[in-house]
Parts: structure tokens; C-alpha cells; sequence
């Protein structure tokens, strides 16, 4: 038997990763299959008609199988190899196929129609009722009222997506792994030590010497500091151009075939075109919702960026340099302006913003909201990288969590969160294995810009949301709620670290151990809405192409349609999307943020006016206030329609104002 198919006799029953080789998965995944086919079958073709029998017993029919995806998946995306990424493109349409063929059993369909048909007469519980709906709308989206010709084209044009979208991602990971810029000694010095540490470490690891690679956590604080123009020019270039420099790693046929595929499936389930079918049971619903939040906040940030644009021009050509401002300009005269207006240099703020003493705060702020302890434990885990933490309450156990939190060549871009083991309560308590994922450049300490902490904070309010789970059912455990929902938890979260008290406590000098200067403290909180004109309008950019790509006609030439796009928003020319189409992984690397990247915005509206709700109160802890965001909010999982969730939370529905006056941008709307 497979040590992925064993019982795991380990500490929280935690994947037994140094016995696990690459050679195990293979197997393990057809074993895995195998039974969870014998399982459905057996549910479809039984005498047993009752909700128990049919989705209770789908509920439990695919645990092997999660057991095995939950390690190779997370494996696959913090530390692939050639072995791994192989074996990712063999499962996609192995995965896909399976998948359909559950959807696509008519016997196991005609069980689940038949009662949602008699709902009203089964005596379900709340929670029941709105497993059995979401079953019922998870098999009429996927094709299960479909037959002949067309359900097997459906299968056919899914099995397709999951190849391109393993691929997708695959490409880009090789073109950021084959780039990197080396720099000569006159070049690093100029350069602040925490950046010059972070490039000798990532020359370390390729046996060089220092080099600038396509990580985030690298290259933007290389745009940030670099004087010399040219290197910026040649790094930035080199960043926006991923997934198309030509050859086999090129993304730009892809993503128009997978654009194709998409409009064809979504014809084929008898929506106009994939942006109506995705958004059908998100809470915007329609892309016509989604373009006015969008449009509405696009007016008073594209104006705010013009505004700030001229002044960085003038700075450049006080360089000596005749402008006009270019793309690779803007991080480097916008950072020499904060420093200048607001006194807030980042080279002088990160020494009291290291990795472990923003774990700190971090867990600190989970303990004073929601009671949580954290106690560290040995592995081992997947790589060495990783640390891991008991999550308890008065006592229990609540979850491990696992930080993987800096870049390395195995490593896709971008920060994430995973769970290698869903919270639920059919079968028997399972409490998670919940993963957090970042990509900052290794140093001695780590350091962190204040935007790094936010992504810390950031997902690990998604953590939160997979280790508070409280429900019955793992179809609707932790995130498994509405796209434009997930991010209101991680999002809220990052709105605790900017909260004085913390800062006070928890920001202090690496080596010194001093706190962190009240004047700087107070200049870190009053530009904390500076370059939100450019921020903003890179990433609405990007999410008002996502939905002009899913809406109507799909594109053949989809870098023309990025164009007309931009064009048409008149995309200021010193700043480009924030994911330019060929590196567009949230959308095609996989479907989940397909005509669905404007669910960070749509969860902000939120955000701000969630954690306005703890500041009415004057205590940006309060404990009523808490219990309402865990009992409504990061314990209900996909419980209740998240639009109920959250006017249980809250009370009402919040406006586009909010998020303005987050961002700085209300004057300007």
C-alpha cells in the first residue's frame, strides 16, 4: 500500500512528507481514483434514495483521493521539479475526465433532482438544504442535464481547459525561473542593504553572484531604488514580458484558445457568453454589475494617477532625462517622493518590520480577536523552508498551520493560501491543515516592506477563514463560498496591522529591539493612501480586461483586445495592468479567477465597511464585534448566501464610498 493511502500514525495526522517520493503519487492517484469511482458508482446504482444516502455518501466517496490531491497539489505549487510538473500535466485530463464523468452520471443526477424536487418534504436542516442546492447547481453548471453530442463536447472542451491551464502556468513558472540580470559591484552598492542582501541570496541559490530575478519581492524594490535607468528599463521589460517571449513558453496562443473554449461551454450550458455564466452565483452576478463597481471606481483613480504622473515627470526631468515618464520610472520617482513628502523612507522602516516579529503581530491579533493560540512544532514538512504552528483555543485543537514564506526557483509567483486538510464534521471531526504560501526574498533576518506585511496579513486572513470553519459539511467548509466573498476575510485582515497599538507592540528594530519611532509610526499611517492613484488603475486594468474577455465574441487576437481595452479606458501611459494577459495566471492558470479578478475590489467594498464596524466602537478589537465576524462570517463557511452571511454580520449592504475613502480617492471621484 502507498504511504499517500495509509493511515498517516503522525503528529495531527499531518502528511508524512519525508517518507513521500514523487514516484509514490503516480500510483496513489489511480488507486485513489479507482475507489472513488467504485464509491459513486455504487451511490448512483444503490437502492438508496435519501439525502444520507446520496449526498451525505458523496460527501465521503472522494477521501482518498482529497487525501492524495491535498499533498501533490500543494507540493506541485510551492516546490515543483520536472518530475512534479510532468506528473501535473498527466493528471489535468485524468482529474477533468473524472470529474465529468461524475457530473455527467445520469442515475446519480436523476437521485440528486429528485430531491431537490421533494426538498420541501425531507426535514433538512438549514445547512442540509444549502449542501443539497449547491450539489444540485454544481451538476446543472457542469453539464449533468446535457446528453448526446453536446454533454460529450462539454467533457471534451474541459478536459481541454485543464490541459491549457496546467500548461498556462507551467510556462509562466519556466520563463521567471530562466530569467535573472547580474549586477555589477557599482550597481549593488547603489542599492539599499536589504536589497543587496536579497539579490546576493537569490545569486546564492543559482551559484552566482548577485542578480536581480522576476520574483515580486525582488524586482519591485529593485524599480523602487535603482538610480540607473537602464538596468530598470531592462528588468522591468523583462518582468511584464513573461509567458510571451516566443518559443514553447509562449502564453499568447493559449490564452486565446482557452477564451474560445470558455465562450463554447458557456454556449453550450445556454449562457449568452462565459462572464454570464461565471458570475450567475457570485454575488455580483452579472457583468453589468460588476463594470459599474468597476467603471465607478476607475474615474477618480485614473484621475488621481494623471495628477501624480505629472509630478513624477518633472522629477525625472530634473534627473536630466527628457522624459516622457516611462513604466520603469514610476516605483523609482514614486518612492523618492514619499520619501520627500512624507518623510518615509522604506529602507529605514523595513529593519522594524522582520518576518518574525510580524508573525508576531499576526498571531497576536488572531489571539485578541478570537481567542487563538499558536505554539510552534517540529516537521518535517515539505521543504526546509517551513515552519509549522499548533492553533488551539482554551486548551483544544483548532488546526496546524504551515508558513512556506520565502522565494525560491521551485516556487510559483505570488502568494497563496491551501489547505491540505478541509475542516469538517460528517464522518467524524476532521480539523485543517491550512498552508499559507509567499514568496519574500530570503535575508538574515527576513525583512519585510510594509506591503509584504500586508500580504502576510492578507492571507493569513484566509487561513482564519479555512481554521475557524465550523461546519458539517466539507462542500461548504472555510472558502468554499462565493469568488467575489473569499477575499473579504483576508482583505479585513490586513486592516489589523495598521492598527497603532500593534505597531507600538510588535514593530520593533531587529537588532536593537527599540520600537518602532513614534514619528515614523505616524508617518507610515498618514501616507497610507499614497500611490493609490497608480495602484488602483493597474489592477481595475487588469479586471476590466478579465470581463471584456469573457463578454461577448471571445477574441482571436486577445493582446489586440487587451489593447482596444485599455485604449478605450485611456490607461494612463506610464502604468501598465497589474497582470498583463500572457502572465494573467488568476485567470488562466485554472478558472477560479476567470471574469472573477474584480472580486478583490468587490470584497473591498466590503472590507472597509466591516472594519469600520469595529471602529464605531472605538476598539479595534471588540469582542461582540469579533464573535459577529467569526460566528457569521469565518465559522459559516458556504452555509448561507453570502449576501445573508453578511448582512447578519453587519446589518446592511455597503456602498462604493467606503472603498474610496480607503484608497484616499474620494475627493477625486
Amino acid at each position: 500500500m502507498s504511504v499517500l493511502l495509509d493511515k498517516w500514525d503522525t503528529p495531527f495526522g499531518l502528511p508524512p512528507f519525508a517518507a513521500i517520493r514523487d514516484e509514490d503519487f503516480g500510483p496513489a492517484f489511480d488507486v485513489a481514483l479507482d475507489r472513488a469511482r467504485g464509491a459513486i458508482r455504487a451511490i448512483a446504482e444503490g437502492p438508496g434514495t435519501g439525502f444520507g444516502e446520496v449526498i451525505e455518501a458523496l460527501e465521503l466517496a472522494e477521501g482518498d483521493l482529497d487525501r492524495v490531491s491535498g499533498v501533490f497539489y500543494n507540493l506541485a505549487g510551492a516546490d515543483s521539479s520536472e518530475a512534479r510538473e510532468a506528473l501535473m500535466r498527466d493528471l489535468a485530463p485524468k482529474m477533468s475526465a473524472f470529474s465529468s464523468e461524475v457530473t455527467n452520471n445520469k442515475a446519480l443526477w436523476a437521485k440528486i433532482e429528485a430531491l431537490w424536487q421533494s426538498r420541501e418534504g425531507l426535514g433538512l436542516t438549514p445547512e442540509q438544504a444549502r449542501v443539497l442546492e449547491l450539489y444540485r447547481q454544481m451538476f446543472v453548471r457542469s453539464g449533468a442535464a446535457l446528453d448526446g453530442a453536446e454533454a460529450e463536447r462539454l467533457t471534451e472542451v474541459k478536459a481541454r481547459l485543464a490541459v491549457l491551464g496546467t500548461r498556462f502556468g507551467q510556462n509562466l513558472l519556466a520563463d521567471e525561473r530562466s530569467w535573472h540580470m547580474e549586477l555589477a559591484a557599482a550597481d549593488l552598492a547603489a542599492l539599499p542593504g536589504f536589497v543587496q542582501e536579497a539579490a546576493k541570496a537569490a545569486g546564492a541559490e543559482k551559484d552566482m553572484g548577485p542578480v536581480v530575478t522576476l520574483s515580486r519581492s525582488l524586482i519591485v524594490p529593485f524599480l523602487q531604488f535603482s538610480p540607473n535607468r537602464a538596468l530598470r528599463e531592462r528588468a522591468y521589460e523583462a518582468w511584464v514580458a513573461r509567458g510571451a517571449n516566443g518559443g514553447e513558453t509562449d502564453n499568447r496562443a493559449i490564452a486565446a484558445e482557452i477564451l474560445a473554449l470558455r465562450a463554447e461551454r458557456a454556449q453550450l450550458l445556454g449562457y449568452a457568453d462565459f462572464a454570464a455564466y461565471k458570475l450567475e452565483p457570485e454575488m455580483a452576478k452579472t457583468p453589468e454589475a460588476v463594470r459599474d463597481l468597476l467603471m465607478r471606481v476607475w474615474a477618480p483613480a485614473r484621475a488621481k494617477a494623471l495628477e501624480d504622473a505629472t509630478v513624477l515627470e518633472a522629477m525625472l526631468k530634473s534627473d536630466g532625462f527628457a522624459g516622457p515618464l516611462e513604466p520603469w520610472d514610476w516605483r523609482y520617482y514614486s518612492e523618492k517622493r514619499r520619501k520627500a513628502e512624507h518623510d518615509l523612507d522604506e529602507a529605514a522602516l523595513k529593519p522594524f518590520l522582520s518576518l518574525d516579529a510580524m508573525l508576531g503581530a499576526m498571531f497576536d491579533c488572531a489571539t485578541r480577536l478570537f481567542g487563538l493560540e499558536f505554539r510552534e512544532i517540529d516537521g518535517p514538512f515539505y521543504h526546509p523552508d517551513v515552519r509549522g504552528w499548533e492553533v488551539t483555543r482554551k486548551g483544544a485543537h483548532v488546526a496546524v498551520f504551515l508558513g512556506d514564506y520565502f522565494a525560491r526557483g521551485s516556487k510559483r509567483s505570488g502568494a497563496w493560501c491551501s489547505a491540505i486538510r478541509s475542516q469538517r464534521k460528517l464522518g467524524g471531526e476532521v480539523r485543517p491543515v491550512v498552508v499559507n504560501v509567499c514568496n519574500f526574498a530570503k535575508g538574515d533576518p527576513c525583512l519585510l516592506s510594509h506591503d509584504d506585511a500586508r500580504t502576510l496579513f492578507h492571507e493569513f486572513g484566509h487561513a482564519l477563514h479555512q481554521m475557524l470553519s465550523d461546519v458539517t459539511y466539507g462542500f461548504i467548509s472555510g472558502t468554499s463560498v462565493a469568488r467575489d466573498f473569499v477575499e473579504l476575510p483576508s482583505q479585513l485582515y490586513e486592516h489589523w496591522l495598521d492598527v497603532p497599538q500593534v505597531l507600538e507592540t510588535h514593530a520593533r528594530h531587529y537588532q536593537t529591539g527599540e520600537p518602532l519611532p513614534a514619528d515614523m509610526l505616524q508617518r507610515l499611517l498618514d501616507a497610507g493612501t499614497y500611490d493609490q492613484g497608480f495602484a488602483t488603475v493597474e489592477f481595475v486594468a487588469s479586471a476590466m480586461v478579465d470581463l471584456e474577455f469573457h463578454t461577448g465574441t471571445p477574441p482571436a487576437d486577445p493582446m489586440q483586445r487587451q489593447a482596444e481595452v485599455l485604449e478605450a479606458l485611456g490607461m494612463p501611459r506610464a502604468i501598465r495592468m497589474r497582470h498583463a494577459t500572457p502572465h494573467f495566471a488568476h485567470v488562466f492558470s485554472g478558472d477560479g479567477y476567470s471574469s472573477g479578478y474584480y472580486s478583490y475590489m468587490w470584497s473591498e467594498v466590503m472590507d472597509a465597511d466591516a472594519f469600520a464596524a469595529f471602529e464605531e466602537t472605538g476598539d479595534a478589537f471588540d469582542p461582540g464585534v469579533a464573535a459577529r465576524l467569526e460566528r457569521f462570517i469565518l465559522s459559516a463557511g458556504g452555509s448561507e448566501d453570502a449576501e445573508a452571511l453578511y448582512l447578519k454580520f453587519r446589518g446592511r449592504m455597503p456602498g462604493v464610498e467606503a472603498l474610496l475613502k480607503g484608497r484616499g480617492l474620494l475627493d477625486a471621484a
